[in-house]
């Protein structure tokens, strides 16, 4: 169980988050209350001048807090027009509660007016609703977007799934989101996120003892989430203490890939660093190392005879290693020779038709630790899976590896076979440029070479890929990664 300040809970985690605080003492309406006037906190913090606001209210709780913010701008001197979805006599329990509260008029959801709003608050569904909008939600969120006027989402825009982050039909685009206690998925998961806006967590009473209880699975991928299990340095130590990874070229024409992992794996604090080069590419590699050092390993044998020295700490392949038998062979030895092992790139790949041979090689390392980096593409190759949403596919795929996979993308996910997973926030769109995964495999074999327990590794070098390239901004190229990492080391201060 993951217990940070950054837990994520499913929309049915937080149901029950809910339920245990109300079995716990504490009422509905006066969670209801809580959440309605921090969302009005929230808007009246960025639009301090009281205005005229258009809330949207649904049929069941989201609804309700709807209705207390509507009556908590209108005490603050807000135009409050507020719109229902259905009846309001049908409305039930809290929900309820809260609308007989409100003294202003219910109009129906059909007969909108947006001009001159200066807030649209979207309080219609919550993060439970997993099927599109249609009807008359499907026409207001359009004409919203059309209007271009602000949108405060109670929640979660309507129309994003809270748990995947997917949209079926058309979801409201907020320019802020207001959640309570903690985050969803779908708030970090793409499309859904890029609907949220800025995310707002408020605290409205639930205590953090039901996590307790809740045993969430989640987190955001941040530095307080695995900071306390990144190697530090010994003032007695030497480079041997900090371990020695390796990395695996691909032939002469390709061997750029290993050389910027390899440079990763040394700028994260690998204390030595190898690539293993066939006879072919020796020269090249030759070539452009300096601080890292060369070895001659050509066939598969060759290499897993290497690779079994126990100083070797981990090996990252796959990196433009090639999709063919020799590249199989070669897989298999690394992962049966004894260090910890990233798989990045070809080394799935040349999976692809059957992938059996490469779990099972995984699962025959006992507690050897392993790493698959996958994007979207490899992914698919890789891992049949019919699961919906990004967050249960890597979770899925991480327990049929027996692996940890970094399931990488805009907003990649870190899973690992016993159901933890992370998912990050802090990757720039620069990116998405030749290279930088394998930048992002080395930087992870440098922390497993140093000790690292796998998935804090796996997420601690995601994080530190976003964070480099963060620093950098546009005209960002693979090459210029590793040079970026001890500027945000130093920042996080973790070796001390």
């Amino acid at each position: 169980m993951i217990m940070t300040e950054v837990e994520l809970l499913t929309p049915e985690e937080m149901y029950e988050a809910d339920r245990l605080t109300i079995e716990g003492g504490i009422s509905g309406i006066e969670l209801m209350d809580n959440a309605g006037l921090g969302i009005t906190d929230e808007i009246t913090a960025r639009w301090p001048e009281p205005g005229r606001a258009v809330v949207f209210c649904g049929p069941g709780n989201n609804g309700g807090d709807g209705f207390v913010i509507a009556r908590e701008l209108k005490a603050r001197g807000w135009t409050c027009d507020l719109h229902l979805l259905g009846e309001a006599s049908r409305l039930k329990g809290d929900a309820a509660k809260a609308a007989a509260r409100w003294d202003g008029s219910i109009l129906p959801l059909d007969q909108v007016g947006l001009l001159e709003a200066d807030v649209v608050v979207d309080a219609l569904f919550g993060a439970g609703l997993s099927r599109g909008l249609d009807g008359a939600v499907a026409d207001v969120a359009k004409q919203v977007a059309e209007t271009g006027v602000p949108v405060v989402a109670v929640d979660i825009p309507s129309g994003v799934d809270g748990a995947t982050g997917t949209i079926a039909s058309t979801a409201f685009a907020a320019t802020l989101t207001v959640t309570f206690f903690r985050k969803k998925p779908g708030h970090l998961l793409y499309p859904g996120r890029a609907h949220c806006g800025e995310t707002i967590v408020v605290q409205i009473g639930i205590e953090p003892a039901v996590l307790g209880e809740i045993a969430p699975q989640g987190a955001e991928n941040v530095p307080e989430l695995w900071g306390s299990h990144f190697p530090k340095l010994r003032d007695d130590g030497h480079k041997y203490h900090r371990g020695h990874a390796v990395s695996v070229s691909g032939p002469a024409e390709r061997t750029g890939a290993a050389r910027l992992a390899a440079m990763a794996a040394l700028r994260v604090g690998s204390g030595l660093v190898t690539v293993a080069s066939p006879p072919d590419a020796l020269a090249a590699n030759a070539a452009h190392l300096t601080a890292i050092m060369l070895k001659e390993a050509g066939p598969a044998d060759e290499l897993g005879a290497f690779l079994s020295d126990k100083r070797l700490t981990s090996v990252v392949i796959g990196p433009a290693l090639g999709v063919d038998a020799d590249a199989r062979a070669k897989v298999l030895a690394t992962l049966a020779a004894g260090p910890a092992v990233v798989l990045d790139a070809d080394a799935l790949t040349c999976f692809q038709d059957d992938p059996a041979p490469l779990f099972q090689a995984i699962a025959g390392g006992g507690e050897r630790p392993v790493i698959l980096t996958p994007h979207s593409g490899e992914f698919s190759r890789v891992f049949a899976t019919d699961q919906a949403g990004k967050v249960a596919a890597a979770r899925a795929a991480a327990e049929r590896s027996v692996a940890i996979v970094i399931f990488k993308g805009p907003d990649t996910v870190i899973a690992a076979p016993d159901g933890r997973y992370a998912m990050n926030t802090n990757a720039p769109p620069t990116l998405a440029t030749a290279g930088s995964g394998d930048v992002l495999a080395g930087i992870a074999a440098g922390l497993l070479a140093q000790g690292m327990p796998a998935f804090e590794a796996g997420c601690a070098a995601v994080w530190l890929h976003g964070a480099a390239a963060a620093r950098f901004g546009p005209g960002l190229i693979a090459e210029d990664l590793p040079g970026l990492l001890p500027d945000v080391l130093r920042e996080l201060d973790l070796h001390s």
